[in-house]
């Protein structure tokens, strides 16, 4: 791991998301005249509560330090108003796969995956669910998928179906600006359909770490104290609240265009017949890609690249099962902007030599 982060310090450039962005960059998106918070009340911190409230049509939100928290203690309050503590999701859910099982270690929930796992959710898999359910949850693009987006449609009969049965339905939409260029509308339409709705500002925004709960004011109010009680109401918010209002509706109105440059390097990519695109076309600014070739000799090709190049690839890439094929992400942010998709599928076809 020292040689890799060595060899990231030493790059100039990367198309890999929003790219190297380095400390003093993050610093310099806190704004110096931010009125400092305490304990999470005032300031920037309120200003920004107000603004995802506003930006997501909904009455109220809270910030936290991180999605852990705001998505467990969302769906603990959404299970303490219900007979139930079994929260619906895909089998891919973030909750599920990569947070220690906290969901069920600290708020005793029961978490249903549902469907298979290498497609999206269908309302033919949530109705083989006979048990009362507290919440569904739909994450939005699905991550591990590419990116991949229900059709409008679709979302909205599997939020109806969860509100016809009582249940709440949660909304992971750490992607949510993304998911919103996939469909064209804005952000406060798709949250519409949700009871609450999770934000990430760290990942296509490109700020801070930090996150946003938004959902009614009961709902707004208990999570509040739950932060509080998870160890989450921090003395001063404020760095990371400035940040995130400083970058993210400039970042969310540049969504379209990300959209459709993931789009234009996917049409470059078909002329490469090693890489693999998931989906293609890409649903909204990220995608997944299918690498033909073996791990280790990606891994040579990315270390000798970044260092004869100076930019930034990704140093090792996800196996697939297939010992001659591996899965990278590329998520389609300020930094992939700046390089032609020619520019781009060039470089992929070299990483699979």
């Amino acid at each position: 791991m020292d040689d890799i982060a060595a060899r990231r310090a030493a790059c100039t450039d990367s198309f890999l998301g929003n790219g190297l962005i380095r400390p003093p960059e993050l610093l310099a998106g806190i704004d110096p005249t931010a009125a400092a918070d305490v304990y999470g009340e005032g300031g920037v911190v309120a200003e920004l509560e107000r603004h995802v409230a506003e930006l997501l049509g909904k009455p109220a939100a809270v910030f936290l330090p991180s999605g852990t928290m705001a998505q467990g203690a969302t769906l603990r309050v959404h299970a303490d108003r219900r007979t139930t503590r079994t929260i619906a999701w895909h089998t891919y859910c973030h909750l599920d796969r990569h947070e220690g099982q906290a969901h069920s270690r600290l708020h005793q929930l029961i978490g249903r995956p549902v469907g298979d796992p290498e497609r999206l959710i269908t309302l033919d898999d949530l109705s083989e669910v006979s048990e009362p359910i507290a919440a569904l949850l739909l994450e939005l693009p699905q991550r591990d998928l590419g990116g991949a987006l229900p059709s409008w449609d679709d979302l909205v009969a599997q939020t109806s179906w969860a509100r016809d049965r009582g249940a709440a339905v949660h909304l992971d939409g750490a992607r949510l600006w993304e998911a919103s260029a996939g469909y064209e509308r804005s952000p406060a339409e798709t949250a519409a359909l949700f009871d609450t709705v999770y934000v990430s500002f760290y990942k296509g925004i490109g700020a801070l770490p930090g996150c946003c709960l938004a959902g009614s004011e009961q709902d707004v109010a208990e999570v509040r104290e739950w932060r509080g009680r998870l160890g989450g109401t921090l003395f001063g918010m404020w760095p990371a609240a400035s940040s995130a209002l400083g970058l993210l509706d400039g970042a969310v109105a540049e969504m379209p265009a990300r959209l459709r440059h993931a789009r234009a390097i996917a049409s470059a990519l078909a002329d490469v017949p090693e890489v693999r695109v998931v989906p293609d076309p890409p649903q909204t600014p990220m995608m997944h890609l299918l690498l033909s070739v073996p791990a280790d000799r990606y891994r040579a090709n990315a270390k000798r690249f970044s260092e004869e190049t100076g930019l930034w690839v990704w140093p090792s890439v996800a196996d697939t099962g297939d010992p001659a094929v591996v899965r990278s992400e590329l998520a389609v942010g300020r930094a992939t902007l700046r390089h032609k998709p020619e520019a781009i599928a060039e470089i992929l076809a070299g990483l699979c030599a």
